[in-house]
């Protein structure tokens, strides 16, 4: 990975954490049999910052394949793209 993809990355790498320790929290109240509302709303949180980072992943690796000269994936349609982003909904 190139220096700059790297800082690129680096808010998705904030919110994948992110999530992944909301993910805990939600594992802990289902042991702790906390009530359903708070898990789930914490689960709809954990989801949510997933999608986030999806769409991020998912808006970079556009960027980097429309700005690619002659390259295999600089040859993919708005269409090809379109299947890409829309692949995580």
């Amino acid at each position: 990975m190139a220096e700059h993809e790297a800082t690129d990355m680096k808010p998705v790498l904030n919110r994948l954490r992110r999530a992944q320790g909301q993910l805990g929290a939600v594992i802990s109240m289902v042991e702790q049999g906390k009530d359903c509302r708070s898990v789930v709303t914490q689960l709809s949180a954990v989801a949510g910052a997933l999608d986030k980072a999806g769409f991020s992943i998912i808006a970079t690796a556009m960027k980097e394949c429309m700005s690619e000269e002659g390259g295999k994936d600089g040859d993919l349609s708005v269409e090809d793209l379109e299947k890409l982003f829309l692949s995580l909904s």
